[in-house]
């Protein structure tokens, strides 16, 4: 993980409970691992920001925009936040508020396609740091294809990766 300001801990904090409609949507088709099995998490810290969605083994960070951010100040402030986290060596997808909830299969196929890339680079393995208990390195086999799973409905059957 990256170091942050401790003092934005609480502002994520608030953050994660008032999330914009946007935000929800998106959230419920990245929460439990549903892509590829990747980790996200929501309104976290990374250096002196908050961004809308992390999801660190891939090294991807997703923000959400809503209108405020085609005024003049939100666009430079983005920009500088954007260089700044591609500097840390993380890819940024930007999405406009409407097209995540006018468009929410497009913008699933653009994350997932970004996801897939960097798995294909440097697959994910089930122990910290590449390496099993036994301290032994783990293969760097390409994982075999997954398929994307829809979230599951409230008290229906969670979806399988496959």
């Amino acid at each position: 993980m990256l170091p942050y300001e401790s003092r934005l801990k609480p502002l994520a904090r608030r953050l994660r409970k008032e999330m914009t409609e946007g935000e929800q949507h998106l959230w419920s088709r990245l929460r439990r691992k549903q892509l590829l099995g990747v980790q996200f998490y929501r309104q976290k810290p990374l250096g002196r920001y908050i961004v809308d969605f992390h999801a660190p083994a891939v090294r991807l960070v997703i923000e959400i925009d809503g209108s405020q951010h085609m005024e003049p100040g939100h666009t430079a402030a983005d920009h500088a936040r954007d260089d700044w986290l591609r500097a840390q060596g993380l890819r940024v997808l930007r999405f406009e508020s409407s097209d995540v909830l006018r468009n929410t299969e497009g913008v699933m196929e653009v994350i997932f396609t970004q996801i897939r890339k960097a798995l294909e680079k440097s697959p994910l393995t089930p122990f910290r740091k590449g390496r099993c208990p036994s301290g032994m390195p783990v293969s760097t086999e390409p994982r075999p294809e997954h398929r994307l799973v829809p979230p599951f409905e409230k008290g229906g059957r969670r979806g399988e990766f496959q």
